[in-house]
C-alpha cells in the first residue's frame, strides 16, 4: 500500500517527468489529507471549525444589486393604494432619511401590479414572478429587513460585511475561515455577476479584509475562461507550467519560514489552486454536461452570459464542494420609469431573475442538497412607499423595512417572519437587522456569532460586529 506521506513528498514536477500530467494532480491533492481522511490539508490557516454541528453546509446567495421594490413583488398594502397620492402626516417621518425625497412633501405612492396568494403557505407574490410563486411553500419571507446605510455602495458593503465602509471581511469570506472549503480544485467561495455592469462597491464587496487572503472570494467572468490566466502561456508545456509553479513555491515557503508572514502562506495556497483549476474548471463551465431538460428548467439559453447561467453554475459549483457562492445581478436601481411607475426596467429584472431563482431551488431539492443548502434572495435595501417626483415618479430607497427570503439550508419552509404597518413603513413585528440576519446564517452554518472572531489591530472583530441576534423563530 502506498503511504500517503510519501506521496506528499512527490512534486508536481517529478509527477509530469514520470508521464502522469496535469489532470494526475488531482490525484496527488485527494491524498494530501489527515490520516482520518475528514478534510483536506492546504497551506495557510485551517478553518475554525464549528461550534456545534451545522445545519447548512453551503450558502448561495442571489443578491439583486439595485434593491428591488417589495411593494412591486412581496408586499401588497390596502392602505397604501387606498391613499395613493396623499401627503404623510410630518411626525410619522421625522428622522427619517431618504436620499433623494423630500419627506415633507412627498406623496404615497401605490402600485399597478396586480397581486395573489399561493401555496399552502399562502404567501403573496406579485405577477412579476410567477415561478417564484410556484415554490413558496419551500421560502421564508423575511417581510421587516432593516440597514443602516441610504446609498447603494455603503449599504452593499453593510450587507455583505456589517459594516458600511471598506476593510472588513464580507460574509462568504468569514464562512470559509470558518469551515473551510471541501472543494479540492475549485475555491471555496466564488463570485459570479450578471447585468450590464458589475455592483457598486466592487470587489470589497466579497474581499477578505483582515482575514488572510485566501478567503476572499474568487471572481468567475461571465465568459470564456471563468479566471484570468488560468491557461499555460502560449509555447508553455505543461512540464515547464509545473517547473514555474514548483519553483515559486519553494521561494514562497523559503520566504514563509523566514518570515512567518500568514500572506505567504495564502500565496502558496493561491498558486496551488491554480494549478488544480487548470484541469477542473473547463469541466464545471460546460454546461453542455448538463441534460436539455435541466437547462430549460433554469432558462440557460445556449452558452451566453446570463443570471440562468450563473444559477446552474452555482448548482455546480456546490456539487463540487464550494463552500460560499453569491451571484451578483446588477440594473434593480429602478427609482422609476419615465412617468411609468417601475415599468419596463423591473419586468426585465423580473423576468431574468424569476424562472432561474425558483429552479435553483427546485433542483438542489431534487438532488437532496436543499436541506443543507442555504438559498438567500434579496438586494442592500429596499424601496419606499412615497412616490419621487423628478422627470418621473418612483420609489426611494429605503432602509426601514425591506423584504428577503430564505431557503432549505435549516430554514423553516412556508413562513414568513416580521410584518410591517399598513402602508409598509415601518416594522410594527420581527424587525430584522442586517446584525440578525448575518447572525443567524452563521448560526445555520454551525457558528456562535459572537465566538467567530479575529483579532486585528488589537481588537476582536466579528461579522456582526457588536450587535446581532438569532431569528430563532424561522429555524426548522
Amino acid at each position: 500500500m502506498i503511504d500517503p506521506r510519501e506521496l506528499q513528498r512527490i512534486s508536481r514536477r517529478a509527477l509530469l517527468r514520470r508521464g502522469l500530467g496535469l489532470g494526475s494532480l488531482a490525484f496527488l491533492d485527494l491524498v494530501r489529507r489527515d490520516h482520518s481522511g475528514s478534510r483536506l490539508l492546504r497551506a495557510g490557516q485551517d478553518p475554525v471549525g464549528p461550534h456545534f454541528a451545522p445545519k447548512a453546509k453551503r450558502v448561495i446567495w442571489l443578491f439583486m444589486a439595485g434593491a428591488p421594490s417589495q411593494f412591486e413583488l412581496f408586499e401588497p398594502k390596502a392602505t397604501l393604494q387606498r391613499l395613493d397620492g396623499q401627503v404623510l402626516p410630518p411626525s410619522l417621518i421625522a428622522g427619517k432619511r431618504f436620499a433623494f425625497l423630500d419627506g415633507a412633501t412627498a406623496k404615497l405612492l401605490g402600485t399597478k401590479r396586480k397581486f395573489a396568494q399561493h401555496g399552502e403557505s399562502g404567501a403573496t407574490v406579485s405577477e412579476l414572478l410567477p415561478h417564484t410563486a410556484k415554490i413558496v411553500d419551500e421560502l421564508c419571507f423575511l417581510r421587516a429587513v432593516q440597514g443602516n446605510e441610504i446609498n447603494h455602495g455603503p449599504a452593499k458593503l453593510f450587507m455583505n460585511t456589517g459594516f458600511g465602509q471598506f476593510g472588513r471581511p464580507s460574509a462568504g469570506a468569514w464562512s470559509v475561515y470558518g469551515l473551510g472549503s471541501e472543494a479540492k480544485d475549485l475555491p471555496g467561495f466564488v463570485v459570479l455577476t450578471s447585468g450590464n455592469r458589475g455592483p457598486r462597491g466592487g470587489a470589497p464587496l466579497w474581499g477578505n479584509g483582515f482575514l488572510p487572503t485566501q478567503f476572499a472570494g474568487t471572481p468567475f467572468r461571465a465568459a470564456g475562461d471563468p479566471v484570468l490566466n488560468l491557461r499555460n502561456p502560449a509555447g508553455v508545456d505543461d512540464a515547464e507550467q509545473a517547473d514555474f509553479f514548483d519553483t515559486v513555491g519553494d521561494l514562497n515557503r523559503i520566504a514563509s519560514q523566514q518570515h512567518e508572514d500568514p500572506e505567504t502562506e495564502a500565496r502558496i495556497a493561491a498558486y496551488e489552486l491554480a494549478a488544480r483549476m487548470q484541469t477542473s474548471t473547463p469541466d464545471l463551465v460546460d454546461l453542455s454536461q448538463e441534460p436539455e431538460s435541466v437547462r430549460s428548467m433554469y432558462g440557460v439559453q445556449d452558452n451566453r452570459p446570463s443570471f440562468a447561467r450563473n444559477c446552474l453554475l452555482a448548482r455546480r459549483l456546490v456539487e463540487r464542494g464550494s463552500r460560499f457562492v453569491q451571484l451578483y445581478h446588477a440594473d434593480w436601481d429602478h427609482h422609476g420609469d419615465g412617468g411609468n411607475n417601475l415599468g419596463k426596467p423591473l419586468e426585465d429584472r423580473c423576468r431574468e431573475v424569476d424562472q432561474a431563482s425558483a429552479a435553483l431551488v427546485l433542483d438542489l431539492k431534487q438532488r437532496g442538497l436543499l436541506d443543507d443548502t442555504l438559498v438567500i434572495w434579496g438586494g442592500e435595501f429596499g424601496r419606499t412607499p412615497l412616490g419621487e417626483v423628478r422627470n418621473f415618479i418612483g420609489r426611494d430607497h429605503h432602509i426601514d423595512a425591506f423584504t428577503m427570503w430564505m431557503a432549505g439550508g435549516g430554514i423553516k419552509p412556508g413562513t414568513s417572519y416580521g410584518e410591517t404597518d399598513e402602508i409598509g413603513f415601518s416594522p410594527t413585528s420581527g424587525a430584522t437587522s442586517v446584525h440578525d440576519f448575518h447572525a443567524t446564517i452563521l448560526h445555520l452554518l454551525g457558528f456562535d456569532h459572537l465566538k467567530l472572531t479575529h483579532r486585528s489591530q488589537g481588537r476582536d472583530f466579528r461579522l456582526t460586529d457588536v450587535e446581532g441576534e438569532v431569528i430563532h423563530s424561522i429555524l426548522a
